[in-house]
């Protein structure tokens, strides 16, 4: 059990590194792609290795009745799910990258464990975790420090707007998905595959409709295959086998640190600056929202 638990671990902190450099690698490719062509060429590319993977290990075979009708059933939820957590989600958040600084972006993203404490509240009828609110207060606290003087108007606070709406469409889609999995035993290769197949199709659109085409360098094929196949395919599936030995909760605490990653990355790669109070809001918020996650259920397990 201990060397299941640690290869988790590791794999879930390979995903949250992963993670943390698409911001970087996003920033360097908005340079020449457009953000929505961009997003829509990532999760292209991403859906046809998960959906090849997921032919390939079987996912065409025949289904059962109770498997159609269960099928049927969720074809709204999964709709609204895709077009939530890829199309609005990851649409969003590649536009507002395009204004904001990769840090900036990942400050007003690390709330998207309080919107889902909100909605699951709201829709879900779940209890309020101890000291959730508590956590929220000292997460906006963090906020409030990282962004005191720093909004430079305009552009900038358009871009907060934006990311904010991908921040709540990623936890609607978080919200639907726990729904069905409590419900239904879909697998998670075909529930990804299928979410982001819906989402992506809903990026070609927008991609169509607002960029149109546009000439891309070798530099940038790279970094789309790259975020695709590494960051998003390999990612997601390694996030999802972390699952098994680890608590949902305990992986959204190792996701955090992602804020802290982000951030040195930045600095480093993008030239992004880190002043004091902007290092202490960070810490306040990811404090904040590790407040917010723990479990309600506070009794040691035997």
């Amino acid at each position: 059990m201990k060397s299941n638990h640690l290869v988790a671990y590791t794999e879930a902190l390979l995903c949250t590194f992963l993670w943390s450099s698409s911001y970087v690698l996003i920033k360097i490719g908005l340079l020449e792609i457009p953000p929505l062509l961009f997003a829509a060429l990532r999760y292209t590319l991403a859906f046809t290795v998960l959906g090849t993977l997921y032919v390939a290990v079987g996912g065409r075979a025949e289904k059962s009745d109770q498997e159609r009708t269960n099928l049927s059933n969720k074809k709204a939820l999964l709709l609204v799910a895709g077009i939530c957590g890829y199309t609005l989600a990851q649409g969003l958040q590649f536009v507002g990258l395009f204004y904001l600084a990769a840090v900036t972006a990942t400050v007003v993203l690390n709330f998207t464990p309080a919107f889902v404490l909100i909605l699951g509240i709201m829709f879900l009828g779940e209890d309020v975790p101890r000291f959730g609110l508590a956590g929220l207060s000292v997460a906006l606290l963090g906020a409030f420090v990282f962004f005191w003087g720093r909004l430079s108007g305009g552009v900038e606070q358009v871009g907060i707007l934006v990311v904010t709406g991908s921040g709540l469409s990623w936890a609607i889609y978080m919200i639907i998905i726990g729904k069905i999995q409590r419900t239904d035993s879909f697998g998670s290769l075909k529930l990804t595959a299928s979410t982001m197949g819906i989402g992506t199709a809903g990026l070609l659109l927008l991609a169509a409709v607002f960029d149109g085409a546009n000439s891309i360098s070798l530099n940038g094929v790279l970094i789309v295959v790259w975020l695709a196949i590494a960051n998003t395919a390999l990612a997601f599936l390694l996030w999802n086998h972390a699952l098994r030995s680890i608590k949902a909760y305990q992986l959204s605490v190792i996701q955090n640190s992602m804020l802290a990653q982000v951030a040195v990355l930045g600095w480093i790669f993008l030239g992004e600056p880190l002043t004091y109070p902007m290092i202490l809001g960070i810490l306040l918020v990811i404090v904040g929202v590790v407040i917010v996650q723990l479990p309600v259920n506070t009794k040691r397990e035997p």
